[in-house]
């Protein structure tokens, strides 16, 4: 009944825009028919139980503590997707089961051009898989290590659009969390997405149990100081200049971004404390990822995780900017403003408080997807990994970890842990081409002559929650966006005010 009122759904909103649009009814036609066609490929799908089998599994580009990512190609339409591969038993084991379903949720809800696209999701008896959008031009761990630092015009650039994403997840009442550089991915024109690629294990504050509030009210708003901490900074050793620490950084940042232990340094303290947090965690988090970009590391980085996480926690004390990085008062103080107290933080009101800071005099919110990039990654065709770390094949990758072990009656397909796991994103089914009538996409010469890319992607970046796919994407250039559509009587869609905020 559900999959039924979705196709009704989809019909109504094609009608109603083909409707307001300068279009002939033999090319309404035509265009219906082709969303007719797509919806019978659906249902077939939907019929069609997934496996991995379905795919030629390529190069890997991410592996951690809990899994892989490869590129992949399905075999019935050669389409490039980028696989996760989640082992079952370490999900069981690490207590991950919620935090995996969460990113599953947030992907399968969300449909906006600023995160990374789910097309599908399935699992076998061992391993859940995550069949997603494949962005080739890396992420934005891997540009800062090769850059060291950016200008400012550049980290406005990359922060807006990370500013972009982190909206898009709050509107849908979700909170990433753990937004760091290695889960910023960028399109092949270098435009950032966001997503969850990292498979090392959330931070896990229980390792820290001496973490405590600083000894001074919450409440008072005391600028970071520009001294050392003299209580809690002990050594003696001498501090590192900015190039030295940066040198530091870049020698053990991969070995952090896929350790089992994860890197605390974009957490915000009051997760780290496990007092209660809201949205605003994502905020100190761009923060932290802004300072990085500017500076070269990011502002709480120590020798290990603890001594980082002592830092955030004590953040008055040791939020520092290096004179040598000269940082104009405007980059200073958006940081600082970000890497603050709750209660003072921008952004807890919404995103537009960030947006309405003085660092981003002249940014145009509104087409920063349609500029062109601060960089343009190389990417020589639809299977370049040249932006992604290289990882050696194994014998047998991740074949038998699960067959022994006290986990191994828990691991099932049909196990209760992982029912509702599977989905299919109608947006499978677009082969992003429209048989019949591709002589269409010529028909670009009138300026006011509307253009159903232009219109899909409306629908993308209004963020309006249109479950199973933007199907909207998958037609011709031949209509312009019209006025915004009120869901019909009898839509599926819910609102996002209707449901609970989701911790991820």
């Amino acid at each position: 009944m559900k999959s039924l009122q979705d196709r009704k759904e989809r019909r109504w909103i094609l009608e109603r825009k083909l409707a307001d649009a300068d279009v002939s009814e033999e090319e309404q036609n035509n265009i219906l028919k082709h969303l007719e066609k797509k919806e019978t490929e659906y249902m077939r799908l939907q019929r069609h139980k997934m496996g991995v089998d379905d795919f030629e599994l390529l190069t890997i580009i991410g592996r951690g503590a809990f899994g892989e990512v490869r590129l992949c190609r399905e075999r019935a339409t050669g389409n490039v997707y980028a696989m996760k591969k989640l082992k079952k038993s370490e999900m069981l084991r690490r207590g991950q089961v919620e935090h995996v379903k969460a990113e599953r949720n947030l992907l399968a809800e969300v449909d906006s051009a600023y995160i990374v696209k789910l097309y599908c999701s399935f699992q076998d008896a061992e391993f859940l898989y995550l069949i997603m959008e494949y962005l080739p031009g890396g992420d934005m761990m891997t540009l800062l290590m090769r850059k060291d630092t950016l200008t400012e015009d550049e980290a406005r650039f990359y922060v807006a659009e990370t500013v972009l994403a982190i909206e898009s997840i709050h509107k849908h009442n979700y909170i990433h969390r753990d937004i760091k550089p290695d889960n910023l991915l960028l399109d092949c024109k270098g435009h950032m997405k966001l997503s969850d690629f990292g498979l090392c294990k959330p931070l896990d504050s229980s390792s820290f149990p001496d973490l405590n509030e600083p000894e001074y009210s919450a409440g008072k708003n005391i600028k970071p100081s520009q001294e050392g901490d003299k209580r809690l900074s002990t050594s003696s050793a001498p501090r590192r200049t900015q190039q030295e620490q940066l040198l530091h950084w870049q020698k053990n940042r991969r070995m952090l971004a896929y350790s089992t232990v994860g890197t605390p340094d974009y957490i915000a303290p009051e997760v780290l404390l496990k007092k209660g947090y809201g949205m605003e965690c994502d905020w100190w988090s761009l923060g932290a990822i802004m300072y990085e970009m500017l500076v070269g590391y990011p502002p709480f980085y120590s020798e290990d995780p603890m001594s980082t996480c002592r830092k955030i926690v004590n953040w008055r004390n040791h939020l520092k900017f290096p004179e040598e990085a000269k940082l104009s008062p405007e980059a200073k103080d958006l940081i600082s403003r970000l890497l603050c107290n709750v209660e003072q933080r921008l952004g807890t009101k919404g995103a537009h408080e960030i947006k309405a800071h003085p660092w981003f005099n002249g940014t145009q919110w509104d087409k920063l997807y349609q500029m062109e990039a601060a960089f343009k990654p190389e990417v020589t065709g639809e299977l370049d990994t040249q932006n992604f770390e290289k990882f050696e094949e194994t014998a047998a990758p991740m074949q038998t970890s699960s067959k022994s072990g006290p986990w191994r009656k828990m691991l099932s397909s049909k196990d209760m842990n992982f029912v509702g796991y599977t989905y299919k994103n109608f947006e499978i089914v677009n082969d992003h081409e429209v048989e019949g009538i591709a002589e269409l996409k010529k028909k670009t010469n009138k300026p006011k002559r509307p253009t159903i890319k232009s219109l899909f992607e409306d629908a993308d970046n209004s963020d309006q929650p249109v479950q199973k796919g933007s199907f909207l994407n998958m037609l011709p250039p031949q209509l312009e966006a019209s006025e915004s559509l009120e869901p019909s009587p009898h839509s599926s869609i819910s609102s996002p005010e209707q449901s609970h905020a989701r911790h991820r």
